[in-house]
């Protein structure tokens, strides 16, 4: 017999915590990201996951204070490439529909890409690439 899972929207704070924790789990684990996410962001790993739960809370709740900038703080040096950057919005992508369906996570999706699009332009003139 095939189990059915019914996904729920992104709706709460916990489901922000979620989406972010398991990001930062699989990008730090992940072969291509995971030296430069882990080596960076373990550092400063309090500050890091305060940003991206205020970042995406705001982003899809309304919720929280925006900080404004950029969600990756810049001691973050990730992603660096348009490999990385892809690689980054793939396992993004693939979180959120792990965990999460609903016009909440399809928008979720699109700031990603948006972000991603961003990081692209704007940190490929900051660092050079792999």
């Amino acid at each position: 017999m095939q189990t059915i899972v019914i996904l729920r929207d992104i709706q709460t704070e916990g489901d922000i915590k979620t989406l972010v924790d398991t990001l930062c789990t699989k990008a730090t684990n992940d072969t291509l990201l995971g030296a430069s996410f882990g080596a960076a962001a373990r550092i400063h790993w309090p500050h890091y996951l305060t940003t991206q739960y205020r970042y995406w809370s705001n982003a899809l709740l309304g919720q929280g204070q925006p900080e404004g900038g950029d969600p990756l703080p810049e001691q973050v040096v990730l992603p660096r490439s348009g490999a990385h950057i892809e690689h980054w919005l793939d396992l993004f992508s693939s979180t959120v529909e792990e965990h999460f369906a609903g016009s909440k996570a399809d928008e979720a999706k699109q700031v990603a890409r948006q972000m991603a699009t961003r990081l692209g332009l704007v940190r490929s003139r900051e660092l050079p690439v792999d």
